[in-house]
């Protein structure tokens, strides 16, 4: 089925391809929401059609997603025993996740469709207001789904990617809530923050709870989160688009093992090409 971003994206509501002032009054807002906390919401950003569209793609691929168990620190390192026990990066959590790597997705399918759509970069740029901006360069990365089952949920993390975009498309029957600490690694590893976010001690965490067709923006590089675990028998299924600051940007070989199951030739010729010097 040919799909038409015009059925898929709630373009009356968020004029997001056309410039004007509806287009320039909708900048303002989610950038002082990204300002204060680094995270901005578009609610109803999909139409019903969009919606129902996603949830087939993703029930049509559910089975593609890699499931992995295990236990990961913050920053998917290994254990470092020279460090004192007390250390973020020696705390281990259980991880139970799936993800659908980006090459399972059709150019024509609505997945795609909505990426690809006229000013669906440009307005994500605009809103981030950044000067260097590019699609996540991974064949396996730069737009996935996130498949979520009872019991299931993320630990405390922070983003390989700068910027991450996700819209939701079926959420569990309970759970599954997004918790984040805004803006706590942006100039330093702040290590201390961490540890009271891990320890449930921090007064900085945040709670969200999206619903099916919202869009949200993310500065998950700087901003610890988590996925809550969820209850249920009905799956949860979210897209993520990312982007990065430097072009040709990919996953470092170890995390995307982890996350995919697979490794692919650029993953090795590209390790270690990051802009910043950040643990993960």
């Amino acid at each position: 089925m040919q799909y038409a971003s015009t059925d898929l994206i709630n373009y009356d509501r968020y004029p997001i391809h056309q410039d004007g002032a509806a287009r320039n009054a909708l900048l303002a807002q989610i950038r002082a929401d990204l300002a204060r906390d680094g995270c901005a919401v578009l609610k109803q950003f999909l139409t019903p059609q969009g919606i129902a569209a996603l949830t087939t793609e993703a029930e049509g691929v559910n089975d593609k997603g890699h499931r992995s168990y295990n236990r990961t620190n913050v920053y998917f390192t290994k254990d470092d025993p020279t460090l004192p026990k007390s250390d973020p990066r020696r705390q281990f959590f259980d991880r139970s996740n799936a993800f659908v790597p980006a090459d399972n997705f059709a150019s024509d399918g609505p997945l795609r469709t909505i990426h690809d759509s006229t000013g669906f970069d440009r307005f994500i740029q605009d809103s981030l207001e950044e000067v260097n901006f590019h699609r996540y360069a991974d064949p396996l990365a730069d737009v996935i789904i996130n498949v979520a089952d009872e019991g299931n949920g993320f630990p405390w993390h922070f983003d390989t990617n700068n910027y991450t975009v996700t819209i939701a498309i079926q959420n569990a029957e309970a759970g599954g809530a997004f918790e984040y600490a805004p803006r706590i690694r942006k100039d330093s590893e702040n290590f201390e923050e961490v540890s009271r976010v891990l320890a449930g001690t921090s007064d900085a965490v945040k709670v969200l709870n999206l619903t099916p067709g919202d869009l949200q923006i993310f500065r998950g590089r700087y901003s610890l989160h988590r996925v809550a675990p969820l209850t249920g028998k009905r799956p949860r299924y979210v897209a993520i688009f990312s982007y990065v600051e430097e072009p040709n940007m990919v996953g470092a070989p170890e995390r995307v093992m982890q996350l995919y199951g697979r490794t692919l030739p650029i993953h090795h010729a590209r390790a270690g090409q990051r802009a910043d010097s950040y643990l993960d």
